[in-house]
């Protein structure tokens, strides 16, 4: 059983450490031992009593309060931690470690931590674009440090520009990365598909499905976290733009087909994982169809098959395919995975409980060219994602 993390997050004076409360908040509920560690002027801003409250946990504010047991305090939590994060980090902050000042519980800890470094800055503007902070946050990474930017908007100060602190989706995304110790994905380019495609009969009206985009959302995060560079093309999805991913947006099947071949022949791996419309129509109204009648007869014409075409055009790439059905699932599986020319192919039933659209579950099975099938019980699509991958590789 793998060993519950520890994050170690560093808050530091600037009027985003309100933010760094959510923050311990979302990590808790991960189930993550979080220690909060507050320099003096953050302690201005939130009381260490709030985030006591939120991580369970002691929350250090100086470098010689007695300790709780007889440790070398900055050097015990400094071991401790799986992560280090700093959310939100001033300038001060960053100078102070470029440069090897250890002056304080924060700075010390740093130093002493050989657990990877997360840096969230949040500052005004002009001190943001500073060439000397610039420098002492080029330094940092060439040291191996991690940064998520600060984003551009409306300031504390008044000012417009690039300096808020990141969208916390985004860092709590930075830390899973992080925080995922397996990089078997490294170097390797993957596509993911998610999501359902629209298909419009008249400006204002089309044909879909109920596909919410979770599970190529969960397989676009999980080849991320393991070290792969990822794009993911989605149709009509559920979920904002994802961190560490060129995420592609698209409507029809016939705009992700083209988004699709123009990337596959860089790829080595590509999981389709859209519910792509089997149809379209053949004339879309430039105007909106108006009630005329009892009945509508929309002629349809059949999209092209984007999985077939690639199984088509394959080469050295893994080629994984989903299928959900409601009848005969292993047979209408094999027969996809052959006629398709597909490595995988993984398969799930509409009428199995906890399985199919808008859930965050899974059931499937999972089929290989080389005639093995994987039966999984329930599990989050998390689970899943990560279980295709370890099939993908053993291919």
């Amino acid at each position: 059983m793998e060993h519950k993390k520890t994050v170690v997050v560093g808050v530091t004076g600037g009027i985003a450490a309100y933010k760094s409360c959510e923050l311990v908040s979302r990590l808790i509920k991960k189930n993550i031992n979080t220690v909060v560690v507050m320099t003096k002027s953050a302690t201005e801003f939130v009381s260490p009593l709030t985030f006591m409250t939120i991580s369970k946990n002691k929350v250090i504010t100086k470098m010689f309060d007695t300790p709780a047991s007889f440790d070398v305090e900055h050097i015990s939590v400094a071991k401790q931690a799986d992560l280090f994060v700093i959310v939100p980090a001033t300038a001060n902050i960053i100078g102070k470690i470029a440069n090897g000042i250890a002056d304080d519980f924060l700075s010390t800890t740093v130093m002493a931590t050989k657990a990877p470094v997360l840096i969230a800055p949040a500052m005004n503007t002009n001190m943001w674009q500073n060439p000397i902070v610039q420098k002492n946050v080029s330094t940092l990474k060439e040291y191996g440090y991690t940064f998520v930017n600060p984003a551009k908007g409306r300031l504390a100060c008044g000012d417009v520009g690039e300096g808020k602190l990141a969208d916390l989706d985004d860092i709590e995304q930075a830390i899973e990365i992080a925080l995922c110790n397996n990089k078997d994905l490294l170097g390797k380019k993957v596509l993911v598909t998610a999501g359902a495609t629209m298909e419009h009969i008249d400006p204002v009206r089309y044909i879909t499905n109920p596909s919410s985009g979770k599970m190529g959302l969960c397989v676009a995060k999980a080849a991320r976290n393991r070290g792969a560079d990822v794009t993911l093309i989605a149709g009509n999805t559920e979920f904002k733009d994802l961190y560490g991913v060129e995420v592609v947006k698209v409507s029809s099947a016939l705009e992700m087909e083209k988004e699709v071949l123009s990337r596959f022949k860089e790829c080595d791996i590509v999981v389709k994982s859209a519910a792509v419309g089997d149809y379209r129509a053949k004339n879309v109204a430039q105007n909106k169809i108006k009630k005329t009648s009892d009945e509508l007869n929309v002629e349809l014409v059949k999209n092209p098959d984007i999985l077939k075409g690639l199984g088509n055009k394959k080469e050295n790439q893994i080629l994984v395919g989903f299928c959900m059905e409601t009848e005969n699932l292993e047979q209408n599986a094999l027969k996809k995975l052959e006629d398709k020319n597909l490595d995988m192919i993984v398969a799930n039933s509409l009428m199995a409980e906890g399985a199919g659209f808008k859930s965050d579950t899974n059931i499937v099975t999972i089929y290989t060219k080389n005639k093995e099938k994987t039966q999984l019980p329930l599990m989050s699509k998390e689970d899943v994602s990560n279980v295709i991958f370890d099939k993908v590789l053993e291919l």
